[in-house]
């Protein structure tokens, strides 16, 4: 082992370079990759399975589809206020990583198996939405937290991979949840299906739990020269730095962050209804467009991160946007018409932007702020999803009334609108403001 040494760059960063993974955990770094990926993928169930269920739970447990939509509303607000206070509590050492995620497994299975067995909707909303939610807060700040320290010379490719698997490893549950026709078929599918994802999600987060620990604060890979990183073309292009570091206060003065905030709930929300729009959607089988949206949304992530390191994350973020819109309008296109086949082509882009937004925003707030307050102000981002759930929620409720699917595609299209157009006015907050000759 290598003696230690603090390193400082000329941008006032420090690294901890001497130790390897090997003197650290006795395993190659990759462990502390892989294992959160797979705890992200088991959790997926509880956002997104939840999501694509709820036609075949309404079915199945005779509750009406608008009341079955509230529950995941209260998960999505326990899961982002929870992930948060997590990341923080990780970062100052009051929180053992071993410790959040051994509370997350448990609480994760007992969310997927209330689904497979409550028959009530408030039992629902305390066992999925609070202690599912709780838990899978846990198990997300962690895994994300891990990844991040583990990979710091890339961070938001590793972290947009890891919270990718959040959404496809959802895919065979929401094939197998669209393919009850009947009530009794829906509830022998169901309730079998939610089992073994629990089942799944204990094991995998488990696993996790005993495997996973947090390098020492600043940790930097030994093999790479800290200081020739810190001044390298691609890795500058790759993980562009922030002008200065920034306090939560600063940030929020700075107006980018509020910016951020915004297109956040604009398009998370987007994001969460797609899921469910599609899952209600009538006139054809739509277990094939909701596991498309679900493979390409959790894809999208890990494929945006790295298109930005070539054109920059604001322009890949308008792009994604854009592609976000687009998916909205060829999706009210295909409720008009009733098309099953522009149903599935607009879900190509619907898929590939509904993702993509949240890796891109968690990198710009590293780009515009900077790395020593990143858990307090990306927490505050994060935590906007709350709103976000809140919102898709109330479109994929309008989707079920009288005004049917087209017009609250139309709606989402407008969100999205307006997220682009905020995200076209993002700039890099700190540098001096050139006057006039």
């Amino acid at each position: 082992m290598e003696k230690t040494q603090l390193v400082r760059d000329w941008r006032g960063r420090d690294y901890l370079v001497g130790d390897t993974p090997q003197d650290l955990i006795n395993r190659p770094r990759s462990w502390m990759f892989w294992l959160p990926w797979a705890a992200m993928a088991s959790i997926g169930a509880m956002q997104y399975g939840y999501a694509a269920a709820v036609p075949a739970l309404a079915q199945a447990r005779g509750w009406p589809l608008a009341q079955t939509l509230a529950p995941l509303a209260v998960w999505i607000i326990c899961q982002a206020a929870v992930a948060l206070p997590t990341v923080l509590l990780l970062r100052r050492g009051a929180l053992g990583i071993r410790v959040a995620l051994w509370a997350g497994a448990p609480l994760s299975a007992a969310a997927l198996l209330t689904v497979a067995f409550a028959r009530d909707l408030p039992v629902v909303v305390a066992g999925y939405a609070l202690l599912g939610g709780v838990g899978a807060g846990l198990v997300y700040g962690s895994c994300t937290e891990a990844v991040a320290r583990w990979y710091p010379e890339r961070p938001a490719a590793r972290v947009g991979f890891t919270t990718g698997a959040f959404a496809y490893g959802t895919a065979p549950l929401a094939v197998v949840a669209g393919l009850p026709g009947d009530p009794v078929g829906a509830e022998n599918t169901l309730q079998p299906v939610f089992i073994v994802a629990a089942a799944v999600a204990l094991a995998t987060v488990g696993l996790a739990a005993a495997f996973v620990r947090l390098p020492p604060p600043h940790w930097w890979p030994a093999h790479i020269d800290p200081r020739a990183w810190a001044d390298d073309r691609v890795a500058l292009r790759r993980e562009p730095r922030a002008v200065r570091q920034f306090s939560l206060g600063q940030a929020l003065r700075t107006g980018s962050l509020p910016t951020l905030v915004s297109i956040l709930v604009c398009a998370g929300a987007v994001s969460i209804f797609d899921v469910v729009a599609l899952a209600t959607f009538g006139g054809f089988s739509p277990w094939a467009a909701v596991a498309l949206l679900l493979v390409l949304n959790g894809a999208g992530r890990a494929c945006a991160v790295l298109a930005a390191e070539v054109t920059g994350r604001g322009r890949a973020l308008s792009a994604v946007l854009a592609l976000l819109c687009l998916g909205q309008l060829l999706l009210a296109w295909g409720a008009v018409t009733g098309s099953a086949v522009m149903i599935l082509v607009a879900t190509v882009p619907a898929g590939l932007g509904g993702g993509a937004f949240y890796p891109l925003i968690a990198s710009l707030v590293r780009e515009y702020f900077g790395e020593r307050h990143t858990a307090s102000i990306h927490g505050v981002v994060y935590s906007a999803k709350a709103v976000a759930g809140l919102v898709g929620v109330g479109l994929a409720a309008l989707a079920l009334t009288s005004s049917g699917h087209a017009a609250a595609f139309f709606l989402a299209a407008g969100l999205v609108l307006a997220a682009a157009s905020l995200s076209a006015t993002l700039r890099q907050p700190g540098h001096p403001v050139t006057l006039p000759g």
